[in-house]
């Protein structure tokens, strides 16, 4: 499977390249064997081997904190740091992992509230969009959504898509923005850098 999509990137990204489109792979979602099939995108060093084989900026990352957080060995911060030249899409939600094995089971959680320390991603996620920035990039800011969401008030009583709650979510976006603001301010990024120097 992942040698079939090689090929089919192979065959588009240098015209998606041309016309400065980017392409971006979402992971496996759950990111573990599921029913004898195989997965293709499930850990950082899947997306290492497709983004070499097909080494072009268009060939990019779909970064779900959700999909990759449900794995133990998911660095979620560090992937965002180590790949975030390619990350091309944002989805920030979160998970808990129920079991102390990789492969089991677990739940949508609050988007601060599970495994993955959104604090630490959203702040590698402003360090590749300055970077980006300091260099003239035109896609420095990468989209994002939060994706998912608890029900909560009036979603309990409307027959919206699982997980997909329009309350929910805007909880999910007014929480994960509070920390863009907050890291974003000028007396916290300069302490971060201080605190790095």
């Amino acid at each position: 499977m992942r040698r079939h999509l090689i090929d089919f990137l192979s065959e588009v990204t240098p015209l998606a390249q041309e016309l400065g489109m980017r392409l971006c792979c979402h992971p496996d979602d759950p990111p573990v064997p599921l029913l004898g099939l195989p997965r293709v995108m499930s850990t950082e060093a899947d997306y290492r081997q497709v983004m070499e084989a097909v080494d072009l900026g268009a060939n990019g990352i779909t970064l779900c904190s959700g999909s990759l957080g449900a794995r133990r060995d998911n660095d979620l911060p560090g992937m965002m740091r180590r790949l975030g030249d390619r990350v091309h899409f944002l989805h920030l939600r979160n998970v808990a992992i129920e079991t102390p094995t990789n492969f089991g089971s677990f739940h949508e959680a609050g988007h601060l509230e599970g495994g993955t320390d959104m604090v630490a991603m959203i702040a590698a996620v402003l360090d590749e969009e300055a970077r980006r920035r300091a260099e003239g990039r035109a896609d420095w800011q990468i989209p994002m959504r939060p994706d998912h969401g608890q029900d909560i008030l009036d979603d309990l009583n409307r027959r919206a898509q699982p997980g997909y709650p329009s309350i929910g979510r805007l909880k999910g976006l007014a929480e994960l923005r509070g920390i863009m603001t907050a890291l974003s301010h000028p007396e916290v990024r300069h302490q971060m850098q201080a605190a790095r120097a």
